[in-house]
């Protein structure tokens, strides 16, 4: 028998990126959900009462506009480009992954859903999806990966706090893309009062664009707040990926900007030296850098896979960065050269946990800090009269034991 993710649809034109990425890849019992899901947020996304609502929602509940931070002690300590710091780990609930969870929760409340599910790595999508249906009076499942559950177990806690069931998978490798896997599953049996909240920029249409579009809030403001700031726009945007969902909200608003180079920065592991683990290795999660074309939960994109199109295990220090794959626009814009991918090593990404605490004063996401181990390198070798606006996709409270761990420290969790 085939798996869901074995059993697919051709694509046709709907949702595709460049020439080679996007699409509808699914079991024909999900087509019928999907095109509600496309009318309704086709519909909706630019409908006054809609965006009034949603508007509403991300300033009185998310607390956004998100802070432009000046990073004055980062941009003297490295002595090149000026850095400014898009704190979206001051949202509600500590992460960028807010901003879409409300945008598909009113989704799903117009299509009269009363359940919520979805996957989460790192757990912050969890816990934004929870925080939403609390708010909203809906049921909630979370579905996780059993690894994923014991490196983070104060974000289960918190998902279980504000309501949700959550799941621990225990299939595969028992991380980001299995949680994946349990939640397009749960969604195919049940999706009569069911709505999946998908996470990152992944999965088939609508979801890389309905996530783009939700997430474009970061690079609307951050635009804008430049503006506002320095009358100009950035040199250079980075943000970390995984399947790309902060990244994409921060590319969006300068896409069309080709004095704007965008810069996605991927995990890259231990490192060749440790362990066998590193972007020379099999043990990585540096997909663009590392992947292939393939066909997986429900999209086109690039992915770690072997020759006969198996996904392969991956590996990264952050639960929120060890996906297989990688959302199809930023395959389009690897692709097209838009963009660039580089890939941040465990150590590096740790370090930078450690410096942006000294200097600025900053608890960030592991995830966050392999951006700012990039800016690191970076910003020396720019001019002093240059920007960068570097994403920062959450806090890092939820890291704080493990990073301990990591360096030999025991910390009472």
């Amino acid at each position: 028998m085939k798996t869901l993710n074995e059993t697919t649809q051709q694509s046709t034109r709907a949702g595709r990126y460049g020439k080679d990425f996007g699409g509808q890849y699914i079991p024909e019992t999900l087509m019928t959900e999907l095109e509600k899901v496309t009318k309704a947020f086709n519909d909706l996304k630019d409908n006054p009462e809609f965006k009034a609502e949603l508007n509403d929602l991300l300033v009185n509940y998310a607390n956004r506009p998100s802070l432009l931070y000046y990073a004055k002690n980062m941009t003297e300590d490295l002595g090149g480009a000026k850095i400014y710091l898009k704190r979206e780990d001051l949202n509600h609930t500590g992460a960028h992954k807010i901003n879409n969870v409300i945008g598909q929760a009113l989704l799903a409340k117009h299509l009269g859903k009363k359940r919520l599910i979805a996957e989460t790595g790192a757990g912050q999508h969890g816990v934004a999806t929870a925080t939403i249906a609390a708010l909203m009076g809906m049921d909630c499942e979370i579905f996780m990966g059993k690894e994923d559950t014991d490196r983070q177990k104060l974000n289960v806690y918190r998902m279980e706090l504000l309501g949700a069931k959550v799941h621990p998978v225990t299939s595969g490798s028992m991380v980001l893309k299995d949680a994946v896997n349990a939640t397009l599953q749960e969604w195919a049996s049940r999706s009569d009062d069911t709505f999946y909240v998908l996470g990152s920029a992944v999965g088939p249409a609508p979801f890389p664009e309905m996530v783009k579009h939700f997430q474009s809030v970061i690079s609307t403001e951050s635009k804008q707040q430049l503006q506002a700031k320095e009358t100009r726009l950035p040199d250079m945007v980075v943000a970390c990926v995984g399947g790309g969902s902060n990244a994409i909200g921060s590319f969006a608003a300068y896409i069309d900007d080709p004095s704007v180079q965008l810069v996605g920065v991927e995990a890259a592991g231990k490192g060749v030296e440790a362990a066998g683990k590193g972007v020379d290795t099999d043990r990585t999660a540096a997909t663009i850098e590392r992947g292939s074309v393939g066909i997986f939960h429900g999209m086109k994109s690039l992915f770690m896979q072997n020759e006969d199109g198996q996904i392969d295990p991956v590996y990264s220090i952050s639960a929120g960065l060890d996906y297989p794959g990688v959302g199809p626009e930023h395959a389009a814009l690897a692709q097209e050269g838009r963009a660039q991918y580089v890939g941040i090593t465990d150590d590096e990404a740790v370090e930078a946990f450690t410096y942006i605490a000294k200097q600025e004063g900053i608890v960030a996401a592991i995830e966050s800090c392999h951006a700012i181990a990039y800016v690191e390198k970076i910003a020396p070798q720019m001019a002093k009269d240059q920007i960068i606006i570097c994403t920062l996709s959450g806090r890092g409270d939820k890291d704080v034991a493990s990073i301990a761990k990591y360096k030999g420290v025991d910390v009472d969790e």
